[in-house]
């Protein structure tokens, strides 16, 4: 039984992405197109996508939650993502992985999505 290290004092609870990658603005348009079926909010601007990490050579990883644990749709969402972002030109491989650490908050939300869900 192999005991996980405990998170280093200082660090990030979300790990940064690769927002210096070519591809990385298109990943997240590709993140725009999923929507939540209950709430008409795409993930990404709910805050549901944590991490977009890209390899140089161009091997996408996201790690993602959602909004609670019992979330009907926790099975397909990971693959809706997926979905989305393999067609992308140049993608060559996509995971995408559910976390539940840190949990979602509505703090988590774009001000965009704040204003469609009128929390502003």
């Amino acid at each position: 039984m192999t005991q996980q290290p405990e998170p280093l004092e200082g660090a990030p609870l979300i790990a940064p992405s690769s927002t210096d990658h070519p591809l990385y603005d298109q990943v997240v348009e590709a993140c725009r197109s999923v929507y939540d079926p209950e709430i008409p909010v795409n993930i990404y601007d709910l805050g549901l996508i944590y991490t977009i990490d890209i390899t140089p050579e161009n091997e996408v990883s996201v790690i993602m939650t959602l909004t609670a644990p019992g979330c009907p749709v926790a099975g397909e969402m990971p693959g809706w993502v997926a979905e989305a972002i393999e067609p992308l030109a140049g993608v060559k491989q996509v995971d995408v992985d559910l976390t539940w650490e840190p949990p979602w908050g509505m703090d988590m939300m774009s001000d965009e999505a704040r204003l469609e869900l009128g929390f502003m």
